[in-house]
């Protein structure tokens, strides 16, 4: 029994500095990880370090108002993102606002007209015909076997997007004698042929006619594609910026291994308002996995058909169309007999993602959607500079007062919660500081507002603590078996006022958008820091504390003193009375 109580008696003595390195290898992890990611600050918000905030708000046509909907929006704010990415804009935020508003905010450094003018416009999408392509790094692109010819990809590995997609009738493609080696490209159908028209032969070469001319682009066009560099990013925003509708041009498209690949493209032959709906269908019966469906309307299937009839004369890569959306080519499927149903499937290795992706962006520019720019509100960085030094001044204020507050009522015990709120600090500094690279977060006006209410949050959790210490001093008994009396009572009560407070943050992230969310997300982040403070933290060093002799002897300045407090007696056990002692009869 003796064993076991001095067994007990070392592990709770190890305890608390267990808990205390923990808590320090954790600061000096994310330390570490903060200094190595290159980010020792945290990434300031557009209205801290400046810039240009843009609100859009979206508009239909007479009698299309059902086209304002979630996945629309959804789509909307891709393709912003896309625009204003391709202007060089890392740490630009597009989010939806609402049912029909998109928020775009633009960090300084960054033409703000131009940036408009991108983020303002409606989508456009083309169908073009493909002319040339290879890939951006020299070499040729994958090419399809359409024709039946071998493709001019050494490795046989056709390219999902950018690449060997095939169009011919739905019924007669599992008995074309190539359908094997495209079966990891992508092959476009007619939905509704049924007949068994056979595939374009081999011996059809190029028609330079069926493209009037455009096989042969002029050599300004010839000039602009050596020279385009799809691997940088400035020279995909730009290439073929300018081009007319019914003008040939240059763009750039990644395939599905991730590698940019040049073009030059014919004249658009279908627009994107000539698509009447697309979507994404899981084809069971046939074995294609995801497919995405396209229906023309009446004008588009007549577009529609004529450019496929015209590419399936051609050989590859000319018997290939581009989907062209904002001057990117999203896929280049490839045609090998006219298609005159008004219905189209394109089919290969696509994932239900990139399925559903292409989808929308087709559909999207079929939309009667447009937006309206609803407001535009610059922060210039002086301004956001004076708003950060404000707002630090105030958390500097406030922290000042709580420290005061604690040095003057709890004296010796305030360093313990100055130590406690130090620690808090710092990782929450180094937490923001890597969510900034991480995830995006941006410290905003609103988030240092809820980083100095935490700092009264996180004091409230030590003064309770604190308190029940303190109660347990006034009821006689010592400040060891105190420390730890007390701790079950405050860490009910702890847990329980920062789940209210984090169940309020999480409510007010989910329902609220744009800046408000960094006020909760800042609030949420600090109090679940609180709990770790206060658990590995606090209470262990308070346990070490209450060994020392200045604590544990209730000095004056300690602010445990037995005597200012109005402590009871020490608690004593009273001896049970001895039992009268028997006499033996004699």
């Amino acid at each position: 029994m003796a064993a076991l109580k001095k067994g007990r008696n070392a592990s709770a003595t190890s305890k608390p500095w267990r808990s205390l390195a923990l808590i320090l290898i954790a600061i000096v992890a994310l330390t570490g990880g903060m200094f190595a990611s290159g980010h020792t600050t945290p990434r300031l918000g557009i209205d801290l370090a400046g810039g240009t905030s843009i609100t859009l708000a979206a508009v239909p046509e007479a009698g299309q108002e059902s086209a304002i909907n979630k996945t629309n929006m959804d789509t909307a704010v891709s393709i912003m993102e896309r625009r204003v990415n391709g202007l060089g804009v890392s740490e630009a935020e597009v989010q939806t606002q609402g049912d029909r508003n998109i928020i775009v905010n633009i960090p300084k450094g960054t033409n703000s007209k131009q940036a408009r003018e991108q983020v303002g416009t409606t989508a456009k999408l083309y169908f073009r015909p493909v002319i040339t392509t290879e890939l951006a790094g020299g070499g040729a692109a994958p090419q399809p076997s359409g024709t039946g010819e071998p493709s001019a990809d050494p490795s046989g590995d056709k390219a999902t997007d950018g690449a060997s997609q095939e169009a011919t009738d739905g019924s007669s493609a599992s008995a074309d004698p190539s359908a094997s080696a495209t079966t990891q490209g992508r092959a476009v159908t007619d939905a509704l042929k049924a007949d068994e028209s056979p595939a374009a032969t081999d011996e059809a070469g190029p028609s330079p006619s069926a493209t009037g001319g455009a096989a042969d682009p002029d050599a300004q066009l010839q000039e602009a594609y050596a020279k385009l560099d799809c691997t940088k990013e400035s020279v995909r925003a730009t290439a073929g910026e300018g081009a007319k509708a019914t003008d040939p041009t240059v763009a750039c498209g990644q395939n599905s291994q991730g590698q940019w690949q040049k073009y030059i493209l014919g004249p658009a032959a279908v627009d994107g308002t000539d698509v009447d709906e697309a979507d994404a269908v899981l084809n069971t019966t046939s074995g294609a996995g995801w497919t995405v469906t396209m229906k023309f309307t009446g004008e588009g299937s007549k577009k529609f058909a004529d450019i496929t009839g015209q590419l399936a004369q051609k050989q590859s890569p000319q018997n290939q169309f581009a989907i062209v959306l904002d001057g990117e080519v999203v896929s280049d499927p490839y045609v090998r007999q006219a298609l005159t149903g008004g219905n189209a499937e394109i089919s290969g290795n696509f994932t239900q993602q990139s399925a559903q992706d292409l989808a929308n962006m087709l559909s999207y520019g079929a939309l009667p959607l447009t937006f309206r720019e609803d407001s535009v509100t610059t922060v210039t960085a002086a301004l956001g500079g004076e708003q950060l030094q404000a707002g630090l001044i105030a958390g500097a204020i406030g922290l000042a007062l709580v420290i005061l507050y604690l040095l003057f009522y709890y004296r010796g015990l305030s360093f313990i919660a100055i130590a406690s709120l130090l620690v808090s600090a710092a990782l929450t500094y180094v937490i923001m500081s890597l969510l900034g690279p991480t995830i995006g977060f941006a410290l905003n006006l609103p988030a240092v507002c809820g980083a100095i209410v935490a700092i009264g949050i996180t004091a409230d959790s030590f003064i309770v603590y604190f308190e029940r210490v303190r109660d347990e001093i006034r009821e006689g008994r010592s400040l060891r078996p105190s420390v730890e009396r007390a701790w079950p009572r405050a860490r009910r009560t702890i847990l329980v006022s920062d789940f209210v407070s984090f169940l309020a943050a999480a409510v007010l992230f989910v329902v609220t958008v744009g800046k408000v969310q960094g006020f909760a997300f800042t609030l949420g982040l600090t109090t679940v820091l609180d709990v770790v403070v206060v658990f590995l933290f606090t209470k262990p060093l308070l346990t070490l504390m209450a060994r020392r002799k200045f604590f544990a002897s209730g000095h004056k300045w300690s602010g445990l003193d037995p005597k200012a407090l109005g402590a009871k007696p020490p608690l004593r056990r009273t001896r049970r009375p001895s039992a009268p002692a028997q006499t033996k009869e004699a």
